[in-house]
């Protein structure tokens, strides 16, 4: 049955949302965290004893394991202001009065109304979104004390072009509320997702291929210009900014995208296998990844642009000189490791001068090493591409030989086979640079059939920010698989969603322990990530030939 719902109520509705983005986006993610926990711990005293295994609830995507009896202490997780505050809307789709009243709740299956909400909370958020946007622009972008603080150029770099991502999200919106007014139990949301994804998104590349550019240009701002610092405290204490800073609004379109497509993965888990929804859904999360994808290349084309520059600057050759800066090269890590200096069997182990310092430089194809000088400058003394590293751990052979490990160069700058014996400051330095320098011989779990078996697996629950080129940055409720771990506390992780791959500190996360739920993850990620099969790529290409064909 088609239930219409009034124009005027769901307006109501989007402008009662009370939350701004960043804070729906928080509440959101903590609250299906809990939920996890809630899910994990009734299939745990399942499997420990109370209902029998067979009746623990399968259908909840995503869920985790709670930890056992007398689990290790845990953080607290964070909070938000506003996750108690009764006035803040936070509004599911079968709480709206229209949905209480038309009985639809009897008739529809639980996975149905399951899918209802994650489509729902698609549109919401970007009605959240789009209230995020708008102030950024009419509180900040447009105050005029601001503009005469500002040159253009500086305005420029620091708001970009975020007038053309907030048209983009005003349309995008009014298309998926035209769509809920239709019917209250809504057809589909991919369909319009794919749409915007292909022809209308690329805004998001623009603004956050600027992201390098804009976050220096705003440090520069409030070291050197005291007007412009003292300006944006003043207008961040306004309660329309319910205490968030002017940055966390500037970093709000590229938040979005990646979430947006997050949020199509869970409605792509909800819907019937083979249907034509899974169809659209996967369309539209394939059309997102290749814009996800071209933000973060744009990102990182900018920033390790610089940062060869920068290196070059500081490397004085004492041999044959290597060009450093390259299109196709990145920095994977830098740092200093202690090299044992001769053969161990010429000296004793407490000769002081047993371990010298250098410095090394990994690029994705090239490793070079260094010395340190004077001035903040690095004298290299040895080359080798990456291809021909091989890196070996060194049995424990007590307290001065712990997490040393050998470096082997097939062929230096000497076009000779050469050995390094290198320290590390602990345990998990020593496996990073080895996972970094040699990863495909190094890595436990590396390839991608690994998923086939019940590998490790962790939630994120507290937000961590990449230190380090070969470390990853994590969002709240992001699930991995360990691929490996070291005692002192880090492990080397793939995302699900997305198969990015690093490092980072395991009290960020909580392990996974029940391997239902494991297995469970492991075929929604296969589900999002597999291949299309011929004839549903060329309804695709048709679709979306017709799509560009209108515009």
């Amino acid at each position: 049955m088609i239930h219409p719902i009034p124009a005027d109520s769901w307006r109501n509705l989007i402008e009662q949302i009370g939350l701004l983005y960043q804070e729906y986006r928080d509440k959101s993610t903590l609250q299906e965290i809990e939920t996890r926990r809630q899910q994990d711990a009734e299939i745990q005293g399942a499997a420990d004893g109370c209902p029998s295994s067979e009746e623990a609830p399968e259908e909840d995507e995503g869920e985790e394991e709670e930890e056992p009896a007398s689990p290790p202490e845990r953080k607290a997780l964070p909070q938000i202001c506003l996750l108690s505050n009764p006035h803040s809307r936070f509004n599911l789709w079968q709480d709206l009065p229209e949905i209480q009243s038309s009985g639809v709740l009897d008739i529809l299956q639980p996975e149905e109304i399951r899918l209802q909400e994650a489509m729902f909370e698609l549109i919401t958020s970007e009605a959240s979104y789009y209230k995020s946007l708008n102030l950024l622009v009419s509180h900040f972008m447009e105050n005029e004390r601001l503009k005469k603080i500002l040159h253009p150029s500086e305005a420029h770099i620091l708001f970009s072009n975020v007038l053309d991502v907030m048209a983009v999200s005003e349309r995008f919106l009014l298309e998926l509320e035209r769509r809920m007014e239709e019917n209250i139990v809504i057809s589909d949301v991919c369909d319009i997702v794919y749409r915007y994804a292909a022809d209308h998104f690329s805004v998001y590349i623009t603004y956050v291929s600027n992201q390098t550019y804009q976050e220096r240009t705003y440090k520069q701002l409030l070291q050197e210009k005291a007007a412009f610092r003292e300006l944006i405290a003043q207008l961040e204490l306004d309660p329309k900014c319910r205490g968030l800073p002017l940055s966390s609004f500037l970093i709000l379109p590229f938040q979005r995208i990646t979430r947006l497509k997050l949020l199509v993965q869970n409605i792509l888990k909800r819907v019937e296998e083979r249907s034509e929804r899974e169809g659209t859904a996967l369309d539209a999360h394939k059309e997102l990844e290749l814009v996800v994808k071209a933000c973060n290349e744009g990102v990182r084309k900018m920033s390790r642009t610089e940062q060869m520059i920068s290196i070059q600057k500081k490397m004085e050759f004492k041999i044959k000189s290597v060009p450093i800066i390259s299109h196709s090269r990145w920095l994977l890590k830098q740092g200093e490791l202690q090299q044992m200096s001769g053969p161990k069997t010429s000296r004793t182990l407490r000769t002081k001068k047993l371990f010298r310092e250098i410095y090394l430089f990994l690029f994705n194809d090239l490793l070079v090493i260094c010395r340190q000088i004077p001035g903040d400058k690095y004298q290299v003394f040895d080359s080798a591409p990456r291809g021909l590293l091989r890196a070996e751990e060194l049995e424990d052979q007590g307290q001065t030989l712990a997490n040393v490990f050998i470096l082997r160069l097939l062929e230096n700058s000497d076009d000779r086979e050469a050995t390094y014996m290198l320290k590390a400051s602990s345990q998990s330095e020593m496996k990073r640079w080895m996972t970094s320098l040699a990863p495909n011989r190094r890595t436990k779990f590396v390839s991608f059939t690994s998923r086939l078996l019940d590998c490790p697996q962790v939630q994120c629950v507290h937000p961590y920010v990449a230190q380090q080129p070969d470390e990853l940055t994590l969002e709240l409720a992001d699930i991995l698989n360990i691929l490996d771990k070291t005692e002192d506390g880090w492990i080397f992780g793939e995302r699900l969603h997305d198969q990015e791959r690093g490092w980072f500190p395991s009290n960020m996360t909580e392990e996974i322990l029940n391997p239902k739920i494991r297995s469970q993850n492991l075929k929604e990620c296969f589900r999002v990530h597999k291949m299309d099969d011929p004839q549903r790529s060329q309804n695709k290409d048709r679709r979306k030939l017709g799509s560009r064909n209108r515009q």
